[in-house]
């Protein structure tokens, strides 16, 4: 039975560029988060008084 050099295994490694490339989508977006979602609501809330 032959064992498996992981250092060997290691330096054929290459990651997948679908993952990077999702990595990049990912981070480069303008993200609505909850804060953004609270002071659109406090403006309309205005806006109809």
């Amino acid at each position: 039975m032959k064992m498996i050099d992981f250092e060997e295994e290691l330096k054929k490694f290459h990651p997948s560029l679908e993952v990077e490339d999702a990595e990049d989508a990912i981070t480069n977006q303008d993200l609505t988060d909850m804060a953004d979602v609270l002071i659109g609501m406090i403006r309309e809330a205005k806006d109809e008084e």
